[in-house]
């Protein structure tokens, strides 16, 4: 079992947020049984009382929020150990406790995956994710995952992602291509995650839409949360979705009425830049879940329409991705080169 221990909160009169003081594991041992590892949470100045779910969500990355409101409504999440809401609003003086239980997938083997190493050190690995590759087990997906990949690739993987999600800082969909950076130490997991929160680290992609865009730059700034009735979807919801922001610029146009875009998140929300470009009408070409899906090109007059039915993913990348070593402290960028189908598409579209 793997347990948390998330600190007493304390309310700071003048600021009104919550503190949250850094405790090492070993005075912990006690309360943690030494069965796992403690986090303590410093939560940054614009953080004000909030849901116990989405402060939670924003600080345990390693966890969804879906993931995390299960474990509340199971008692595995208790408040001053008291069973409690995912809707519950934390006070001061509150300690929350987590303890999470052992995954069906709870021992993983290393199996040889293909995956591209961009960069590698002692304490990250940057890698070019093919499509068709998940990230880590999950229910439908127990082998052949890039996490069983990097079990046999390195010896050593931080463990604050936990048994099934091993130096597995932030995710790209299976079907989205590109780079991923992977924590092999703990203190590696920890900055890197401080980054992804704090929106810092620089993430592009390339993306082919559907229609012609008359702009030549723009953003979309509009929340992001579950869909109301489809719970496997993401959708644009302004009651309690979480802020998203998407920046784009326009690279090319084609005659079959598309466009190739650069995109910047500076938030990354699940499905943000699918769920953004579908909501504006121009969704993402070969997303079969917010787009048009392969049947769009059997409508199309150009004449490499036949090939173009055979796309099974949307064409988005992650193109380049930025970050600050976890231990140098030097800014790194990293680029993966568009895949050989993206490619394909592209040039049957300058046809």
């Amino acid at each position: 079992m793997l347990s948390y221990f998330c600190a007493n909160y304390k309310l700071i009169s003048l600021a009104e947020r919550l503190h949250i003081f850094l405790i090492k594991i070993d005075n912990l041992k006690q309360a943690n049984n030494g069965s796992g590892k403690v986090f303590l949470f410093d939560p940054s100045d614009n953080d004000k009382i909030v849901r116990l779910d989405i402060f939670l969500s924003s600080r345990l990355t390693a966890l969804s929020r879906a993931r995390i409101q299960t474990l509340i409504k199971k008692g595995e999440i208790r408040v001053n150990d008291c069973l409690t809401k995912p809707n519950y609003k934390l006070k001061a003086g509150d300690h929350v406790y987590i303890s999470i239980p052992s995954q069906a997938i709870n021992v993983l083997e290393p199996e040889a995956v293909d995956f591209n190493v961009i960069y590698e050190d002692e304490s990250i690995l940057v890698l070019n994710k093919p499509a068709g590759l998940v990230v880590h087990p999950a229910p439908g997906h127990t082998t052949g995952t890039l996490v069983h990949g990097l079990l046999q690739h390195c010896k050593h993987l931080s463990g604050i992602g936990g048994v099934i999600r091993p130096g597995i800082v932030h995710r790209l969909d299976k079907d989205t291509s590109g780079l991923l950076v992977v924590a092999k130490s703990d203190h590696a997991h920890e900055n890197l995650s401080g980054q992804f929160s704090t929106h810092t680290v620089r993430k592009q992609y390339l993306a082919i839409v559907h229609g012609r865009i008359k702009c030549d730059e723009g953003k979309i700034d509009l929340p992001v949360g579950r869909h109301p009735t489809q719970r496997k979807k993401m959708a644009i919801v302004f009651s309690r979705g979480r802020s998203a922001l998407t920046e784009w610029k326009k690279i090319e146009e084609f005659p079959a009425g598309c466009t190739l875009l650069s995109i910047s998140i500076k938030t990354g929300r699940t499905h943000q830049i699918r769920v953004h470009f579908s909501h504006t009408g121009h969704p993402v070409i070969g997303d079969t879940v917010y787009g048009y899906g392969p049947n769009w090109w059997k409508n199309q007059s150009f004449p490499e329409k036949d090939l173009m039915v055979t796309i099974s993913r949307q064409m988005l990348h992650s193109k380049r991705l930025g970050i600050i070593h976890p231990d140098s402290g030097r800014y790194m960028e990293f680029e993966a080169p568009v895949p050989d189908d993206m490619e394909i598409v592209l040039k049957a579209l300058r046809k």
